[in-house]
């Protein structure tokens, strides 16, 4: 059947197409990740189901959930059968589920070594099409007092005012503290202007009395570290 607006309804699908009642009767786990997000558009075209709909929309996005987070409103409006309301509800998706990713971690966030500021960072990172600076302040057993984004560039930079992230570091009376920044593009080669970041920060923390544990580039697949590297 299809509706005033000419959708087909999920509840009008075959029994086996119906990610409702699948989800009922088998639970969540059962289902694909484009029944799962079939459910939270509701309907799709004449043509298409929702079900269809979103295999085709992940199809472009080589079937991987964070490239879909990726998407902005604008992009997935470009689907038809996706308008803005469809659009909205699956942004907000992506930021529950990144959200979701932090709060495992947030209470238990100490930071060793590079993997474990990688793993915490990463979720927040990962579905970015620019570049973003944060600060991680730690005590002295090195585990989360506070994280906070210093600034939002471009594609391929983003600046940062050292005199904010000794503001930040004496704000919280902080005695370490990591800085991360992501690179888009997918590169894990530090640019001159990061290693002269690095060094500038270094400095001004010496000055300080406050440690300056590590500098991580996080990318989709992987990321660099100053101090593994030696550099720090």
């Amino acid at each position: 059947m299809i509706d005033e607006q000419g959708r087909q309804r999920i509840k009008d699908l075959a029994e086996a197409d119906r990610p409702r009642e699948k989800l009922m009767e088998k639970g969540e786990e059962a289902l694909t990740n484009a029944e799962l997000l079939a459910i939270l558009i509701g309907s799709g075209t004449p043509k298409r189901s929702a079900v269809d709909l979103m295999h085709d929309i992940l199809a472009v996005c080589d079937n991987r959930l964070s490239l879909l987070g990726r998407m902005t409103i604008a992009e997935l409006m470009t689907y038809n059968g996706i308008g803005e309301a469809k659009a909205i509800a699956l942004k907000a998706a992506a930021e529950l589920g990144r959200r979701r990713a932090m709060e495992r971690v947030d209470d238990l966030a100490r930071f060793s070594d590079s993997a474990s500021i990688y793993n915490y960072m990463y979720p927040v990172m990962r579905d970015l099409i620019h570049e973003e600076s944060w600060v991680l302040l730690l005590n002295n057993s090195l585990r989360l007092v506070r994280k906070v984004r210093l600034s939002t560039g471009g594609l391929t930079s983003t600046l940062v005012d050292v005199r904010r992230v000794m503001k930040e570091v004496l704000q919280v009376d902080s005695t370490c503290f990591v800085l991360v920044h992501n690179h888009p593009s997918g590169s894990l080669r530090p640019s001159r202007d990061d290693d002269q970041l690095t060094e500038r920060v270094k400095r001004a923390a010496e000055v300080l009395n406050v440690r300056m544990i590590d500098h991580l580039i996080v990318t989709d697949g992987g990321y660099y570290s100053y101090k593994d590297e030696g550099r720090l």
